[in-house]
């Protein structure tokens, strides 16, 4: 029997390359790899990655990474915006560990680790400064890179995430939700688990058959035990918890109207604690998945900003 959700991945990977990337693999350590779609000029030839030589920033477009988020690796989860940004800018789209390409041996779950792995494979393609576009988990990811590495991520963007899933936090959602932990509702392990979490992330109720449920739980969710242990690592005590200092100049947080997992009010607080270097622009009609749900819209926002922070990038 054919799988339809892994049929379809040629034909993803094609339109990507239209769009002028490739895949690179960088090898941080023996076991520790990080997969990514980079621009096709930043390409190495050999089957291992090193330092690239730092490509000059004057000469080269804007740096665009776009963090993915839980249930999905890279490329699907930003299938919509690579087209629309990689004209303009420099688009980096990697796999968080344990997604599609990028694994590692070390124990340590936590985003911080990814962070910190993230960064330094950025370095070694050569990326020198960046703004950084992070959803959901890959906000709480995106967030700890601004904070950790303020020389590399030069301005950020995130969408339904929080800056660090807290005991309280989690157990406010579990309950908004109807779930009894986060693997309940983001590991699913049948069809109508699989239901439920696109229900909580998406606006419109999607109607897909079952068969297509089934293909999708097939290819998405692999790598259970480790992605398991993630969502244990995300979760930290109220107490240990604290606003981060990012001294990035200018954050843009793009949030769905109708986000059921960081609702509305969240993403407010979020404002309210980064002061005015934020802005929360909101799109309505959508929810958590709002670059899926309403990609244009998302795309629009998204390139008013890079342009407004690279305004280098309009006299093009």
């Amino acid at each position: 029997m054919v799988n339809w959700v892994e049929a379809q991945k040629p034909l993803l990977h094609w339109l990507v390359r239209r769009a002028g990337l490739r895949q690179q693999t960088v090898e941080l350590d023996p076991g520790t790899v990080i997969s990514f779609w980079v621009p096709k000029a930043n390409v190495t030839t050999k089957k291992k990655s090193s330092v690239c030589n730092s490509r000059k920033e004057e000469k080269n477009k804007a740096a665009v990474v776009l963090v993915h988020g839980f249930a999905t690796d890279g490329i699907v989860t930003w299938q919509f915006q690579v087209g629309s940004l990689a004209d303009r800018f420099d688009v980096y789209v990697p796999d968080l560990f344990f997604f599609g390409g990028s694994a590692t041996n070390d124990p340590d779950r936590s985003p911080t680790f990814q962070a910190d792995c993230l960064a330094a494979a950025l370095g070694r393609l050569g990326v020198q400064r960046c703004t950084v576009v992070g959803f959901s988990y890959g906000g709480v990811v995106s967030f700890k890179m601004a904070e950790r590495w303020p020389d590399l991520v030069r301005y950020l963007v995130v969408s339904g995430s929080t800056f660090a899933m807290t005991d309280s936090l989690s157990s406010a959602t579990h309950q908004r939700l109807g779930v009894s932990s986060s693997a309940e509702l983001l590991l699913p392990e049948s069809v109508e688990g699989l239901k439920a979490l696109l229900s909580a992330a998406t606006y419109k109720k999607l109607w897909l058959p079952d068969c297509l449920h089934k293909d999708f739980l097939e290819v998405m969710f692999t790598n259970r035990k480790e992605r398991a242990e993630m969502l244990e690592a995300l979760v930290i005590s109220s107490q240990e918890a604290s606003v981060p200092h990012l001294q990035q100049e200018r954050i843009l947080l793009l949030w769905g109207e109708n986000d059921k997992i960081f609702n509305l009010e969240h993403a407010k607080n979020i404002k309210e604690q980064l002061g005015e270097k934020a802005t929360l622009k909101i799109i309505k009609k959508s929810g958590h998945l709002v670059h899926l749900e309403r990609p244009c819209v998302y795309n629009k926002c998204l390139k008013e900003f890079l342009v407004l922070v690279h305004p280098e990038v309009s006299q093009k």
